[in-house]
């Protein structure tokens, strides 16, 4: 090999950061846009999490946590990604930061367990998908019980959420074939 053919050609592994980098920058778009599906407040009833377990199942852990970092950062940064008005900072001292924050390790968690094979039956995708939903409930009204006890924060913040939470899983393990044949499917490691 020439030096100039050393120069033009790709290194090992480079098309599949770029690629990596683009399913990142892809699922943080998808949370943009489900986060825009709201209803109601200041709690609302959104798509994220259905974005999230989605993610993290069809990406795997490492990619699907890095596609939620990377929309919590373009928030973080001011971008008006969220589903209530404003962003910033001080939008992570809000009511629905605890939801916020859950989402990675929500991510993380199904596509650990997706990597491990939950993925391969619905009966267990479905099961994944309602673990990394139900990390999402837990700690989004672990930090809302701060701001409006532990009583409101169960009723309003889990118990109000359930029904539209099982269809959004179900709606996921449904869509979960369909992602899989968009990212390639190559995010098992184990």
């Amino acid at each position: 090999m020439t030096f100039c053919d050393a120069v033009y050609q790709p290194r090992v592994g480079q098309s599949a950061r770029i690629r990596d980098a683009l399913l990142v920058l892809g699922g943080s778009l998808l949370l943009i846009a489900s986060a825009k599906i709201r209803i109601g407040g200041p709690i609302p009833f959104t798509m994220q999490p259905w974005a999230v377990i989605l993610l993290g199942a069809a990406l795997g852990s490492r990619r699907g946590a890095l596609a939620v970092g990377a929309y919590l950062l373009q928030g973080l940064s001011g971008l008006p990604v969220f589903a209530n008005p404003g962003a910033g900072p001080a939008y992570f001292m809000g009511p629905t930061a605890g939801y916020l924050l859950s989402f990675v390790p929500a991510a993380y968690v199904v596509g650990w367990l997706a990597e491990r094979g939950w993925d391969r039956r619905f009966v267990t995708a479905v099961s994944a998908l309602a673990i990394g939903n139900a990390i999402i409930l837990f700690v989004g009204a672990m930090w809302l019980s701060a701001f409006v006890g532990a009583q409101l924060a169960v009723a309003d913040g889990i118990v109000k959420f359930l029904v539209g939470d099982a269809l959004k899983i179900l709606l996921a393990a449904t869509a979960l074939p369909a992602a899989w044949k968009l990212v390639g499917n190559n995010h098992r490691t184990v």
